[in-house]
């Protein structure tokens, strides 16, 4: 449907009209069902007809939608935070909540930038991440975020306090001769190399996902990588932030995703999931000394959207965690995630164009190369990513492809991240869809 006023992402687009959903489908105006295998963007992970979570928002907009946090806290923010602080990894003991995963960033670094001025740190002012990063589209986030074709046209308007090193994808950049951890190890030590570089006092965070999401696909990093990463922000007094906006809240089979590599980060900026798409909300986990650098100082962040705490947000996110525990969906991720991926390997393992299956949990990508011996890309121009989405559409599958998976630029991969409550069935109806639209795709390719 073409709509008349609504500004859509992208202008020639004609979509279908959503108008129910029941678990993992959802279904358009003309009776047309869709299994979601990305949860939109891994964010609907309990599925579409969740009635505890739609009951919880219900009964909370019956006591009071809105009250704002100038003036009051409420009852669901106070229950969800300490429903996060009772889950997150150890030292985590504030949360500041917002309204998605952007606004989760940009708090992370405005209040990094602000804990150095209250411990009397001002020169602290530069932000390290990785290319090939998503953090979010606010100019803030954007800047962190090392996806450069969606920075490319804001350039001038990004900040130049952010700095890029490597990200951590073993297989298409550890050289033959590395094992996988000496590889992670050399791609960690260019953070300290950087933070030399730029003068230790100087440096006041350093952000990364745990598991690179939408610009790489599903990229984890490699054991003793994220160890190093502590080590090295804990010598030079830098900050470390873990971005679970697309990888936390139980995607990758832990509700934390850093709970896998045995870190303890400063800051966990979340969203996506804790909301599972019943509301927007996305939360800052912060640690107990962070916080206290703020109490113990000015006594306020200088920060603040009007949305943050918002009762009925925060309502669903509480009843959110509590369905994760109710229905054990930790154990159902864990399990179906190691059958989608195996499933996938034995699809696609010997795949000509496809070069790597990788991921945690339900968080899976598939990287598709023109020549799988050299790991070439296909040409850009193709745009085989976006061949595979409008052919899995009309197969009744939403996945997630994305281009410019290698430098923002070349590279395809295909991202999976269906609902929690999968079930063997879907993970089959997932695969051979999949496997249509990816074949159909190429197909096409080599005929034109």
């Amino acid at each position: 449907m073409k709509s008349a006023h609504v500004f859509p992402r992208g202008t020639a687009a004609d979509m279908p009209v959503a108008v129910s959903g029941e678990g993992p489908f959802i279904v358009d105006r003309s009776g047309k069902s869709y299994l979601d295998a990305c949860g939109g963007a891994a964010v609907s992970c309990l599925g579409h007809s969740n009635a505890a979570v739609i009951d919880a928002i219900k009964a909370q907009l019956d006591r009071i939608p809105f009250a704002h946090t100038g003036f009051f806290t409420s009852e669901p923010a106070e229950e969800l935070a300490d429903l996060l602080v009772e889950r997150a990894p150890e030292g985590i003991g504030r949360v500041y909540f917002v309204s998605g995963g952007s606004e989760a960033t940009e708090a992370a670094l405005k209040l990094a930038r602000q804990v150095h001025l209250e411990r009397g740190e001002g020169e602290r002012r530069h932000i390290i991440a990785r290319w090939q990063s998503y953090h979010g589209n606010t100019l803030g986030a954007l800047s962190a975020g090392g996806n450069r074709w969606r920075r490319a046209q804001f350039e001038p308007l990004l900040v130049g306090a952010m700095h890029h090193i490597a990200p951590c994808h073993a297989w298409r950049w550890k050289e033959a001769s590395e094992s996988e951890f000496d590889y992670g190890q050399r791609v960690a030590n260019e953070l300290e190399a950087r933070i030399l570089d730029l003068g230790p006092e100087t440096v006041a965070a350093f952000i990364a996902e745990p598991v690179v999401g939408a610009t790489m696909g599903a990229v984890p990093s490699v054991p003793g990588y994220f160890k190093r990463i502590r080590e090295i922000c804990d010598t030079h007094g830098v900050l470390l932030i873990l971005d679970e906006v697309m990888c936390g809240m139980g995607r990758t089979g832990t509700l934390f995703a850093c709970e896998q590599d045995d870190v303890k980060p400063d800051m966990i900026a979340v969203a996506k999931g804790l909301g599972a798409g019943y509301q927007p909300i996305g939360a800052l986990l912060v640690s107990d000394e962070i916080y206290a650098a703020i109490a113990d100082g000015s006594g306020a962040f200088q920060h603040g959207h009007t949305y943050i705490g918002h009762p009925s947000a925060c309502a669903a996110g509480a009843a959110v965690l509590k369905e994760i525990d109710r229905l054990d969906l930790m154990t159902n991720v864990q399990k179906q995630g190691r059958a989608l991926t195996d499933l996938l390997k034995a699809r696609f393992g010997n795949h000509p164009h496809v070069g790597d299956i990788r991921g945690r949990g339900l968080f899976i990508g598939l990287e598709l190369v023109a020549d799988r011996g050299t790991r070439e890309a296909f040409d850009p121009s193709l745009k085989l990513h976006a061949r595979i989405k409008a052919a899995a559409m009309q197969s009744g599958l939403m996945c997630y492809p994305t281009g410019g998976t290698i430098d923002g630029v070349r590279g395809d991969h295909v991202l999976l991240a269906p609902p929690y409550i999968v079930d063997e069935e879907h993970l089959h109806m997932i695969a051979d869809r999949l496997e249509t639209a990816i074949s159909g795709s190429l197909e096409r390719i080599k005929a034109a």
